[in-house]
């Protein structure tokens, strides 16, 4: 939502009486469940980094870790890591490090709009 419709739609939603804003919230909520929107995102389920892991076990141990996430947000930057590793001999503790940041990075982007709900 743009910073202006936000603000707008802020300063109506507290000025609505509380019944009305129940309504509000319940129709929000109704629409929520119509369109499929989780209610939250789940966590990740964080799976213990081997020792000696090569970079393609490292991608699928992500996936795995955080299947929210869709995949072909991250093949492009993925691809790139790997192609790094493979073709201009990166070692692989570094490119497995970056691939973790990345995937923390866009499990933030999922959570954060949650946090600002639940925050106000």
């Amino acid at each position: 939502m743009a910073a202006s419709s936000e603000k707008r739609f802020l300063a109506l939603l507290r000025r609505l009486p509380p019944e009305q804003l129940e309504h509000l919230v319940d129709y929000v909520e109704f629409l929520s469940q119509r369109h499929g929107l989780p209610e939250e995102t789940p966590e990740p389920i964080h799976t213990p980094r081997p020792r000696e892991e090569t970079v393609v076990q490292a991608i699928r141990r992500l996936c795995m870790s955080y299947p929210m996430i869709d995949r072909s947000v991250l093949f492009n930057e993925t691809s790139i890591l790997m192609a790094q590793h493979t073709m201009e001999g990166r070692a692989a503790l570094e490119i497995i490090d970056e691939l973790e940041l990345l995937f923390r990075r866009h499990y933030q982007v999922l959570v954060e709009p949650h946090k600002d709900v639940g925050g106000e």
